[in-house]
């Protein structure tokens, strides 16, 4: 979109940014030519968070940008304290920007008396004052059903995808980790136009993931393995392996979601990965920097979203065009 259009469309739109990822709030706000909102929240010397917004929202159009990233309970708390300020202050519409969906991967009752968290977050951020959504790579699409409120679902792929075409790889071939991450990884292998591949993979326990088997042609091709997040990185290192049992030539990794938590870091600098791609929807501290971890920002496509929601514009069609 021509910056002429951001310039005039502007008006009564006010970016706030909880404390989950600031420097993406920050690359918004500078995308998008406006000022951060003036707020900032604290702590009671007993933990208890309090928020205070240091200037006049009435009548605007509000966006809080927070990732339900880790620690995740002080960040969803905190996003809801916001949430109900801005309400309180008369903001005309209120839009939550979670570039990262926390508690999404209990979405459904897998087993007896199991919670449904994404339901629960969604209940969260209605009841607290949030008048939409936007968001990115839910880690499963039923959870756009969950809200009553508009929700929309960004795609950080056509950005991965853009990266490894640039890259000029040798015979691609995009792979899913999983069944689930199929149309994934087929919408990749359309924008790169090369076949797909599936690993196999059954999940004995939570975090703990055993390959069973390399579902289509890698032999003397360049694997790309997608997953919507990296948490603890078995499957992608034992993916790697498997990977390179079945004749692949090299094997690289994207996601949208750096979770990296536990034992991720080690894994990934020990795993035959040659490169990892991901994005900023969730900052990556100094201690889960690797040389081998290239990171893409989101923030200039999070940006065109808020500004067509802004001025009641399209969104979808930031993917239509590509």
């Amino acid at each position: 979109m021509a910056n002429d259009e951001k310039r005039l469309n502007t008006k009564n739109l006010k970016i706030f940014s909880g404390n989950a990822n600031l420097n993406l709030s920050q690359e918004i706000t500078e995308y998008l030519g406006v000022d951060m909102g003036k707020g900032k929240a604290t702590r009671f010397s007993d933990g208890e968070i309090d928020v205070v917004i240091e200037e006049s929202i009435r009548g605007s159009d509000v966006f809080v940008v927070q990732p339900i990233c880790s620690p995740a309970n002080e960040n969803i708390m905190e996003l809801l304290i916001m949430l109900d300020a801005f309400k309180r202050a008369s903001a005309q519409e209120i839009n939550v920007v979670i570039p990262y969906y926390g508690y999404a991967r209990k979405d459904r009752k897998a087993r007896a008396r199991d919670p449904i968290t994404a339901k629960l977050m969604a209940d969260l951020l209605e009841t607290a004052g949030a008048n939409r959504v936007i968001t990115m790579d839910l880690h499963a699409q039923q959870i756009q059903g969950f809200f009553n409120i508009p929700l929309d679902h960004l795609q950080a792929g056509p950005i991965l995808a853009d990266y490894f075409q640039e890259k000029g790889l040798d015979e691609p071939v995009i792979v899913s980790p999983d069944m689930g991450g199929v149309p994934r990884a087929r919408a990749m292998a359309e924008n790169l136009n090369c076949p797909i591949a599936i690993i196999d993979k059954r999940r004995p326990d939570a975090n703990v993931a055993e390959i069973m088997n390399v579902v289509g042609d890698v032999e003397g091709k360049t694997a790309i393995m997608i997953d919507d997040l990296i948490d603890t990185a078995g499957t992608m290192s034992l993916a790697a392996e498997a990977l390179l049992k079945h004749g692949a030539k090299d094997v690289y990794a994207c996601c949208t979601h750096p979770v990296l938590s536990g034992p991720a870091v080690d894994r990934l600098s020990k795993s035959p990965i040659k490169e990892i791609v991901v994005t900023n929807t969730i900052p990556l501290p100094k201690e889960k920097e690797l040389d081998k971890i290239k990171v893409l920002s989101v923030a200039p496509l999070i940006g065109e979203a808020i500004l067509r929601v802004h001025n009641r514009m399209s969104v979808s069609t930031l993917f239509e065009d590509d």
